[in-house]
């Protein structure tokens, strides 16, 4: 069966609802957790595989970089050839890619097979928040969302536990093999109890040029900047690299100007709270990328914890985010973003702080604990508010648009931060050395802390004083409050909510 955006009936209460929400939260639960849980296990990777810094960053950056540069163009591939058929495919791309993953036997190899991944990730996660919102009756999609939202919040606060437990019971492998029968899972529901959707007024055209020159432009830029630290910045394919990157990326700004049916429309640009949004929405995520790729491997490495143990240090951060991301939001509605976007960054940079005192022997409750406490407190002050003001800043016909660029951008941030924090750190020679990494690790905090500050000026600066965080649609169109807002990136709102609310 086959519905357009007007033609969703799924009751939320139904056996019908019940199995799309099953394929959606596990379809997407799968890329959510493969973006944090493999940082837990690359001191097991480097130790089977040969240690590389370079290869270690490219096995996070090798699925983050597609991710970012392809996730636009997989909202938009789902609306003009049908959201299912793409969520699908998706899957079947990522548990194809996971398989690989689990059998390589080279780091260049296991990077590979994580590129197809985020293929995969970019083709199956706008796809199914969009099934949701093409599926249900309108007057159950807010509970439906709702519910989404907080299992995508429960898939991410256990991936770096589950990490932990599939390392230390078994091996490195096994975080990639467990996708293969969850997405098999996935499929057959997917299969039997989705409807398909599209949008009948979605363009004609799909935007490959972009796509493509956004790929070249963001893997040159990474390429280069991962190459720098062992090749040196006078190297000429350093050099031809970041060339290569900066005019992919100004070339892309020039086709996206000029098209008919842009991934990045420009025009959303204009408005200048949603600039600011964009900017803050770099900085701290870019931090963010540092800390969640660096932060476990410390603890492993220079700490001596234990791949369940690290795992487990990161908990409570994401628990203060699924308790305190609706409360922040609501405060934001009352007092403005303005000043939880400000404090919250800062109190994020005294975090980091104290983070960076993380070091041999470290204690959980003293060292650690303190740390991911006042993280998770300010991450919940900055998120919610963040994300409801990138979507307030647009006219409301825009909200999708703004949405998937503010993801985009956070996915960017984190990604040019894996690439260039080893550089500027000089984490040297080895990611698995205790002696090279300990005083790398103590840079990188501080380099992260300097960027959430510079994110809280940004706010303070360029948010009008008393600005209103407000919903990014209509009641008719009921798009909740996020409940949980994921570390990785801000949450993604379904374009068709956009067209609805026109």
């Amino acid at each position: 069966m086959t519905i357009g955006d007007t033609g969703a009936g799924l009751r939320y209460g139904q056996a019908s609802g019940r199995w799309v929400l099953l394929a959606t939260v596990l379809g997407s639960g799968m890329a959510f957790i493969d973006g944090t849980v493999v940082t837990i296990a690359l001191p097991q990777m480097a130790a089977d595989l040969g240690d590389s810094p370079a290869g270690l960053q490219w096995v996070a950056n090798g699925y983050t970089l597609p991710l970012a540069a392809f996730i636009l163009l997989g909202g938009s591939l789902g609306d003009r050839f049908g959201r299912r058929r793409v969520f699908m495919v998706g899957v079947t791309v990522f548990a194809v890619a996971s398989l690989l993953c689990s059998l390589a036997t080279s780091i260049g190899l296991l990077v590979a097979a994580r590129a197809l991944q985020g293929v995969g990730g970019a083709l199956l996660t706008p796809g199914s928040l969009s099934i949701i919102q093409a599926s249900f009756a309108p007057s159950d999609r807010g509970r439906a969302i709702g519910a989404w939202s907080g299992l995508a919040g429960v898939a991410g606060a256990i991936g770096p536990l589950l990490g932990g437990v599939l390392v230390e019971a078994g091996s490195w492998r096994l975080v990639f093999l467990i996708n293969v029968p969850v997405a098999a899972a996935v499929l057959w529901v997917t299969a039997r109890h989705v409807p398909e959707s599209a949008d009948p007024d979605a363009p004609r055209g799909i935007d490959v040029p972009g796509a493509v020159l956004c790929g070249i432009g963001l893997g040159g830029l990474t390429y280069g900047l991962t190459a720098w630290s062992g090749s040196g910045g006078g190297d000429p394919l350093v050099v031809g690299t970041l060339l290569l990157g900066v005019v992919a990326l100004g070339v892309f700004l020039g086709v996206e100007r000029r098209s008919r049916h842009p991934l990045l429309p420009l025009g959303i640009f204009a408005s200048r709270i949603f600039r600011t949004v964009n900017l803050v929405t770099f900085a701290v995520y870019a931090a963010l990328g540092g800390v969640f790729f660096l932060v476990v491997v410390q603890l492993q490495v220079v700490s001596g914890f234990t791949p369940l143990a690290a795992g487990l240090a990161l908990l409570p951060l994401t628990l203060l985010m699924l308790l305190l991301s609706a409360r922040a939001g609501a405060l934001a509605t009352l007092v403005g973003p303005r000043l939880p976007m400000t404090v919250g960054p800062l109190a994020c940079a005294v975090a980091l702080v104290l983070a960076s005192r993380i070091g041999p022997g470290a204690s959980y409750v003293a060292d650690v604990l303190p740390a991911v406490t006042l993280l998770g407190l300010g991450l919940s002050l900055t998120v919610a508010p963040l994300t409801s003001t990138a979507l307030g800043a647009v006219e409301v016909r825009h909200a999708g648009a703004a949405s998937g660029v503010n993801n985009a951008v956070a996915r960017t941030a984190g990604l040019l931060a894996v690439a260039l924090l080893p550089l500027l750190s000089g984490v040297g020679s080895s990611l698995t050395d205790p002696a090279t990494l300990e005083p790398a690790f103590r840079t990188s905090m501080l380099i992260c802390a300097g960027l959430m500050v510079a994110g809280a000026v940004v706010a303070a600066i360029g948010l009008p004083r008393g600005a209103r965080a407000r919903p990014p649609a209509p009641a008719a169109v009921t798009v909740p409050p996020c409940r949980h807002c994921a570390i990785d990136a801000p949450p993604l709102v379904a374009p068709e909510a956009e067209r609805s609310a026109t």
